[in-house]
């Protein structure tokens, strides 16, 4: 597929020439959102604490023609359903898992971003089996600040309470290295999704991951990482604001069958800031997993 790193084009354009499925699909009694393209090995991608599945739509083209992509909503987050229950990280995983047996799917390859990172190494040790490889992309909580979260969940709030484009738009500027990767089409997307009814309501259950005392139940150890037996390659770019290459480095050593990669020009995103580097790491990694 030729490259099309164009951080400009909308998601519409990249689309073009590919066949492509998106609907809901039942998962855990949630009606969750999803996008599924290509034939192939099957990936599984998740996003971010407050994301929608747009985090990877781009790679879309990019990859469709060697896997079967499949892009989702968390719950309570996008246009997925608002389950009325705080969303921990044992509970988007057992989703996760939910969803991959309602595709028929089998054992699958996953690829998760912040918080998606997080759940997907947290699945892969507690559901042995389900994957057959990760990549980690700036995993989430690799060390907890009490100070940064409590500011992060006011944040969170006081925006799903109240959203606005601009606010939006601010938060996904803080997150980006190289700012003409912020699409207004992403902001638009979040406004939309921030702007349901009931989504203050499903945010205050996002936003207990932020809360230290349930944090720590979940907090990254060895006991647990070191049950996860499948290739594991993890990326942190150097334009990441909430971890230090020394945090990630640390973690990474507890995968029995870890690597850990740097990626130097983005931010929390980089399979939107660099894309070429980013699917060049998904082909080599799988292909050789």
């Amino acid at each position: 597929m030729e490259a099309m790193n164009d951080c400009g084009a909308t998601y519409w354009y990249r689309l073009m020439g590919v066949p492509f499925w998106q609907g809901y699909v039942e998962a855990l009694q949630v009606k969750t959102r999803v996008v599924m393209a290509g034939d192939g090995p099957p990936i599984l991608f998740l996003h971010g604490i407050a994301g929608t599945l747009e985090a990877h739509l781009n790679l879309v083209p990019r990859l469709f023609q060697d896997y079967r992509l499949v892009l989702y909503d968390m719950p309570g987050r996008g246009f997925s359903d608002f389950p009325d229950r705080p969303y921990t990280v044992d509970y988007l995983a057992q989703h996760l898992v939910a969803l991959q047996e309602a595709l028929a799917l089998g054992p699958a390859l996953w690829v998760g971003q912040s918080l998606g990172g997080w759940v997907a190494a947290w699945a892969a040790a507690h559901y042995p089996g389900k994957a057959l490889g990760l990549v980690l992309n700036n995993p989430g909580n690799v060390k907890s600040r009490p100070e940064a979260l409590e500011r992060l969940r006011t944040s969170n709030l006081n925006l799903a309470r109240n959203p606005t484009r601009e606010e939006i738009r601010s938060r996904l500027s803080w997150l980006f290295h190289r700012q003409e990767c912020l699409r207004e089409e992403d902001v638009a997307i979040r406004y939309l999704a921030y702007s349901r009814p009931g989504f203050a309501r499903a945010m205050e259950h996002i936003s207990a991951m932020l809360v230290p005392e349930v944090r720590a139940r979940y907090l990254w150890r060895p006991e647990w990482v070191s049950r996860i037996d499948v290739p594991t390659l993890l990326i942190w770019s150097r334009g990441n604001p909430l971890a230090t290459r020394e945090d990630m480095a640390e973690v990474a050593s507890w995968f029995p069958r870890g690597r850990l990669v740097e990626l130097g020009a983005s931010g929390e995103f980089p399979q939107v800031e660099e894309e070429d580097a980013f699917v060049a790491l998904i082909l080599g990694f799988f292909g050789s997993s």
